[in-house]
Formats: structure tokens, sequence, C-alpha cells
């Protein structure tokens, strides 16, 4: 594949050849996010059906619940760490100003959801008095350390907080991508392709 080289003016883009115009994000950056989607979506589910099922069956569910949230946690944080040592490329200089500042807005309100929706979860639980052990251990064999007493009023709290951000989900999710379907298909630029 041929590299793009840069004007004498511009130097070449990061990451930029004839498939990505635009540059590209990392190997490892683009792997911590094709592996969220599917956790993040799993969770969600999860979330959502946990609430209507019978108490004899809910326990697998909070199970799989929380372990997936710990795991996203955890892709979060070293996706952060990873983008301080491997800059992504910048937003190409042909997006207007206000693509600019929705794409900053979505994407920072996403890695905050992914990163406060488990760690609310996860307090939830030992707040309520089911910390990650026995049947609902980490990945179904991992107990974690219980970190508080039971408190009910403070499990409420956390409770509607873990709640409010799970229902912002679908929001910055249609967002973020409905704004790579509308770079691709609609300004055909190569904003999508830069996580290809």
């Amino acid at each position: 594949m041929e590299m793009a080289t840069g004007s004498p003016m511009q130097p070449p883009i990061k990451g930029q050849d004839s498939l990505h115009p635009d540059g590209q994000y990392s190997a490892l950056a683009k792997w911590f996010h094709w592996l969220t989607v599917p956790l993040l979506f799993t969770a969600l589910a999860t979330g959502l059906v946990i609430r209507f099922m019978k108490d004899d069956a809910k326990m697998p569910f909070y199970a799989l619940h929380e372990s997936l949230g710990l795991l996203i946690l955890g892709l979060a944080l070293a996706r952060l760490a990873w983008r301080g040592i491997a800059r992504p490329p910048a937003l190409p200089d042909h997006l207007p100003r206000a693509m600019r500042a929705a794409a900053a807005g979505v994407h920072h309100a996403l890695y905050a959801a992914l990163i406060i929706q488990p760690l609310l979860g996860f307090m939830t639980t030992n707040a309520y008095g089911f910390p990650l052990q026995g049947q609902t251990a980490f990945l179904g064999f991992i107990d974690l350390p219980k970190f508080m007493e039971a408190a009910p009023g403070l499990a409420n709290v956390l409770h509607w907080g873990h709640s409010l951000i799970g229902w912002a989900f679908p929001f910055l999710l249609a967002a973020h991508i409905g704004g790579a379907i509308f770079h691709h298909a609609i300004r055909r630029d190569g904003t999508l392709l830069r996580m290809l």
C-alpha cells in the first residue's frame, strides 16, 4: 500500500494511505474500540432484562452484567492510557467547527460514561450488600473484595445514577454511530475509515 506524502508546507498525517485519507487510529486503539462494542451492547441488553426476570433466574444475569461492566471499565482505562502514549490523528481540517465540537462532545461523554457507569454499578451492588462474590463473582469465579457494608439509602441513590447513565447510552451511541454513517454515506469523507 503506497503511503501518502505531505506537501512541503505540511507534514504527512499519521497513518495516512490510500484507504485512510485523513489518517487512522493505531491497531491497538482499533482493538480497544471494537472489543468494547459487543461488551457494551451485551451489558446494556442484560441490564435492561434483569428487572423482568424471576428472582431465581437473576443471579447469572447479574454476574454477566457486572463482569461485562468491569471489563468495559478496564478497556476504557486502557484506551485512555494508550491515547496518552499513541495520540490519535487530529480531526481533519475539512470538518466544520460545529462538527468538530459535536464529535468531541460525544467522544468525551462516551468515555466518561464508560468509566463512571461501571464504577456506579460496582458501588451499587456493594451498597445493596451484594459484592461480586459467590454467585455474582467477577467472570463467575473471581471473588472481589467487599469494600463497604450494606447501605440501602446510598444504594438507591447510586442505582438512580447508574440507571440514568444507562438510559443515556442509547442516545450517545445513536449520535456516535449516526455521525459515523453521516460522514461515510453523505459527506463521503475519511472519518469512519480512521477506525477501520
